[in-house]
């Protein structure tokens, strides 16, 4: 698996009031996108990226738009699947 270096998370308004939605904020998209415990490739090109807020476990996804340039697509807790394997990968 390639792996993805993150230097800019883009926001913007519709992506801002997205992630709210589901309770996420900004500051915890910053500090996951530093260090992803794991990501994968969907198949619709963007990146699936799980990792960890403070005890919060939130997956991302995201589309590269330049190199180590991305867009938040959304923001939200990580399905029971993906904490399992964040569980997996910290052992």
């Amino acid at each position: 698996m390639t792996r993805i270096t993150v230097k800019y998370l883009v926001f913007d308004e519709y992506n801002l009031e997205h992630i709210k939605k589901h309770n996420v904020t900004r500051e915890e998209v910053k500090e996951i996108g530093k260090n992803f415990l794991y990501h994968r490739k969907t198949h619709t090109g963007r990146y699936l990226a799980v990792g960890r807020a403070d005890k919060r476990i939130i997956t991302l996804v995201i589309r590269r738009i330049s190199s180590g340039k991305y867009y938040i697509v959304t923001a939200r807790d990580a399905s029971k699947k993906e904490r399992q394997d964040v569980y997996e990968k910290e052992k």
